[in-house]
């Protein structure tokens, strides 16, 4: 494996680098210095590709010389967007309002190289069918997976949040815990990065 270029992943979220972490490239993580927070009339697709890339220009200035990896995730519910519930009680609404019904999470996945102002773009689409779930069966669940309120939706997939899912649609099963690894693995190769 040649890595001809430093690999910045331009996030603090510790799921997104262990994922990174599985495909053994050298990377570093470094916390972008960008406010998410949706526009008015912007679609949850559009908010995920925006603060992806908002993310890794964040970081460029520090590192023009490097490839960065910038990565948003915006899940979608009855006509809304739903970010990181950020604390229970807001976890134990938010998962009362989806039970039963369809998220659909937009995962927003950026390579940006800037010594050459190239930016590889992509959004993932995953669609998601929670189970009918009782405020008990809620409570508990936050109990045991503390880390839901950082994730979109409040629905840790990889964790304990499987329990809450009736089904999964996806072409990139990585792409819901929030790095579509095969689009950014496509756009490592663009870059002449040898990823075997």
């Amino acid at each position: 494996m040649k890595i001809k270029k430093r690999l910045i992943l331009a996030s603090s979220s510790r799921f997104r680098q262990q994922q990174l972490k599985h495909l053994q490239l050298p990377f570093e993580a470094i916390k972008p210095e960008f406010e998410e927070y949706p526009l008015f009339n912007e679609t949850a697709a559009q908010t995920a590709l925006r603060l992806a890339a908002g993310k890794a220009h964040s970081v460029a200035e520090q590192f023009p010389e490097a490839l960065i990896i910038g990565c948003d995730q915006v899940a979608w519910c009855n006509n809304r967007q739903l970010g990181k519930p950020l604390s229970v009680a807001k976890a134990q609404q938010m998962l009362a309002s989806v039970s039963g019904q369809e998220l659909i999470f937009y995962s927003a996945i950026v390579l940006f190289n800037p010594a050459e102002n190239r930016l590889h773009q992509h959004v993932d689409e995953t669609r998601v069918l929670m189970r009918k779930l009782t405020l008990t069966q809620i409570d508990h669940y936050l109990r045991l997976e503390p880390d839901a309120i950082y994730c979109a939706g409040a629905a840790k997939s990889e964790g304990l949040g499987a329990l809450l899912i009736k089904r999964i649609h996806s072409t990139d099963p990585n792409a819901l815990i929030g790095l579509p690894i095969f689009h950014l693995i496509d756009f490592l190769l663009a870059e002449g990065i040898d990823i075997l």
